[in-house]
């Protein structure tokens, strides 16, 4: 007899990140390779957080902390909320695939623009959701008004990712304010903020000082980008404690593992490290930005550390593997739903240099 699986995994599309340095060096037969291909920081974790993760790594024989209780009180008073609202988790991803287990079944439905964050996609065949895309404006944002008219009865779940990956548009807080005050009561909305920080339109923090007007808020938030800890997989969701308590019953314990909750109890409290790598993101962000345009091709402002370009009539496929012949490794635009673009993280000032003269040569 055969064995058989679930019938979901034929719905359920599979994630693919981006391109690890030796899997690119074995593929272009390349020894000199940057990766700009994942939307990782740069610089690594701050000094005393690696002090913090080297001496947690000595209690590596016990099991973490099952409610990572320090780490959740740091978060709690880096942002002014209770702690019984706050949920961590392995990498920003583990709280999305909770949630939709959490909030949706068959017969719900999930609403999220397109493109945007390629994990989206598989939540509704691992709930049963109905899912509903809506696409991007015409500059490259989420159209909100757009995703109120899908919202129904039967609407569990709303995702809206601010600053919006792949393609690195933001909104500002007052319009996120604006269309919380249009969505229905049962409607759980999610703001994807990964990339939080590195927006200049608002405070960072402008967005928290919603929560207590709308429970029915949840704010998503990770270590992974620019405190510079992709490796370590640590995320966290400010929102009511109903949420938190619902994605902890749906996914297993101790999922968040010694040494990332000593990592991000560490990270949080270096707020000026934080500010530093977001003016260091910025220059680099202007500068790849005008050597891009000055090419010829469109991009739009990007609030991120990253930069969604449009090639135009070239083809994608050839210039990502052009790219990647030259040591320089970039995500392709298709994957990410967005033909036709390719989508290149900043790196170091001289990764960025060596990104911008390798694609001027393809050109």
């Amino acid at each position: 007899m055969t064995v058989r699986f679930s019938s979901k995994l034929d719905a359920l599309p599979h994630y693919e990140g981006g391109m690890d340095l030796e899997r690119a060096r074995r593929t272009y037969e390349a020894s000199d390779v940057i990766k700009l291909a994942s939307n990782e920081s740069p610089w690594g974790p701050h000094p005393k957080v690696l002090e913090a993760v080297t001496k947690a790594a000595a209690s590596a024989n016990r099991y973490p902390d099952q409610y990572a209780a320090l780490l959740r009180r740091r978060l709690a008073d880096r942002f002014e909320v209770e702690p019984g609202g706050i949920a961590v988790s392995n990498g920003s991803c583990e709280i999305l695939l909770a949630a939709s287990l959490a909030l949706c079944e068959p017969g719900a439905e999930l609403v999220y623009a397109w493109p945007s964050f390629s994990m989206y996609p598989q939540l509704a065949p691992l709930s049963g959701a109905r899912e509903i895309r809506v696409p991007l404006n015409d500059r490259y944002e989420h159209d909100l008004e757009a995703m109120l008219t899908e919202i129904t009865v039967a609407t569990q779940l709303v995702i809206v990712c601010n600053p919006n990956n792949p393609t690195g548009t933001a909104l500002p807080a007052a319009e996120i304010e604006a269309f919380l005050e249009r969505v229905p009561d049962h409607v759980t909305v999610i703001l994807d903020e990964a990339y939080i920080e590195m927006q200049t339109l608002d405070d960072p923090d402008t967005t928290v000082d919603l929560l207590p007007k709308f429970p029915n808020l949840v704010l998503l938030r990770t270590f992974s980008k620019v405190y510079g800890l992709a490796g370590l997989r640590c995320g966290y969701a400010l929102g009511s404690a109903k949420f938190r308590a619902a994605v902890d019953a749906v996914r297993q314990p101790f999922s968040v593992n010694l040494l990332s909750q000593a990592a991000g109890a560490e990270a949080i409290l270096h707020a000026d490290d934080v500010a530093e790598r977001v003016e260091r993101t910025i220059i680099e962000r202007v500068e790849v930005e005008e050597e891009v345009r000055g090419m010829g091709l469109e991009t739009p402002d990007s609030q991120t550390n990253f930069s969604w370009i449009d090639l135009g009539d070239r083809d994608e496929a050839e210039v990502v593997e052009g790219l990647g012949r030259a040591g320089v490794i970039v995500r392709a635009g298709t994957p990410l739903g967005g033909p036709g673009h390719i989508r290149v993280s900043y790196g170091t000032p001289a990764e960025n240099l060596r990104f911008v003269e390798t694609l001027r040569g393809l050109l």
